[in-house]
């Protein structure tokens, strides 16, 4: 099949300030003179706010995402878009809803975050384990090991529970399974016992997890139900010896009520790769605490990740070009709808 001639492919600003020198390979290598691809690629006009105009979005069949923000307001009379490809899974700076009124389909790449982010959370597990940052620090301030204030500890005994049981923490879990753990657990109303069986994982309900578990890790969406899902109740049930780890999204955390329990040593420490709002202030409290470790929303930023999670953004735009549908499809629901399978119909055509 042939691609519709002046496919347009924008390229989200974010892009060229947040990842830039990673992504322009993956570009060149599926859209680049002499691909054959058929399709354009271009950088988007800037966008105020990271927030998407009808101006700009008009102008292209579908975008490379990054972390562009998209509600109803920026779709208003556009009628070219197909296609809103994110460069990872999360999605909740995206109107789903908005999107399928506009025949307009949003597309994920959970094969490329899946084992950059399972790693990601098991080097906060190691690190905060051996209390390595604290021993760097020690380090380099004249300290030696005599001056440690509690050793560290190993793997084997302690429990290691998930708020979520999807793409990413099915694969911790795997990743983890050989560690030595004594046990492997995990919440989530759409996950049965028996689909989590095969990993070894005992699905437990939500207080269970955070009771029982010496590091908590959150592994799931940022959504209505789950902005806010942690706070005091949470931090309250768990160990005063265990750890929490959030390589999820900010606002699914009470923000305060993780600064409590590290101040008052509810909990024993933290790993952080996200925040409320990012980039967070320099005056953000956790900055101040020794319990936690923090990281700038790039754990996961891996060289991996940003080649992988460009070849199937790419994979998925080059099928809607060929009037095809995508892996990763979030709202299946449009695929049914007239006016998107109108635009099918015309990239199927060339026309």
């Amino acid at each position: 099949m042939t691609t519709t001639p002046g496919f347009r492919l924008g390229i989200s600003p974010d892009f060229y300030t947040d990842a830039q020198g990673s992504f322009e390979p993956v570009v060149a290598r599926h859209f680049g003179p002499g691909g054959g691809s058929g399709v354009e690629a271009a950088a988007m006009p800037p966008q105020p706010g990271k927030m998407g105009t009808p101006e700009a979005l008009n102008q292209f069949d579908a975008i490379f995402s990054l972390a562009l923000k998209i509600t109803s307001e920026s779709l208003v009379g556009v009628d070219r878009l197909t296609m809103v490809a994110r460069w990872g899974v999360g999605y909740d700076m995206i109107d789903v809803d908005a999107l399928t009124a506009n025949d307009v389909m949003l597309c994920i790449t959970p094969d490329g975050v899946r084992r950059p982010v399972a790693e990601a959370i098991l080097a906060l597990v190691f690190a905060l384990l051996k209390n390595l940052f604290h021993q760097d620090r020690l380090t380099r301030a004249g300290g030696w090991r005599g001056d440690l204030k509690t050793l560290g500890r190993n793997i084997p005994g302690n429990v290691l529970g998930s708020v979520g049981c999807g793409n990413i923490a099915r694969e911790l879990f795997r990743l983890a399974a050989p560690l030595g753990f004594s046990r492997l657990i995990a919440c989530d109303p759409y996950v049965t016992q028996e689909q989590a069986a095969p990993l070894g994982v005992e699905m437990v309900d939500h207080d269970t997890l955070f009771r029982e578990s010496d590091f908590v890790a959150v592994n799931t969406l940022l959504n209505a139900k789950t902005r806010g899902l942690v706070g005091d109740h949470e931090f309250n049930l768990m160990k005063p010896t265990a750890y929490f780890i959030n390589p999820a999204r900010g606002p699914i955390v009470h923000h305060d009520a993780l600064v409590r329990a590290l101040r008052e040593k509810k909990i024993a420490g933290a790993g952080i790769d996200v925040f409320p709002v990012e980039p967070p202030t320099k005056d953000d409290p956790l900055f101040e605490l020794e319990n936690c470790i923090v990281s700038p929303h790039a754990l996961a930023w891996t060289q991996e990740i940003m080649r992988d999670n460009g070849d199937e953004a790419s994979r998925n735009v080059l099928a809607i070009s060929r009037g095809e549908l995508p892996g990763g499809i979030v709202n299946r629901e449009v695929v049914d709808r007239p006016g998107f399978q109108k635009k099918l119909a015309r990239y199927r055509s060339g026309a």
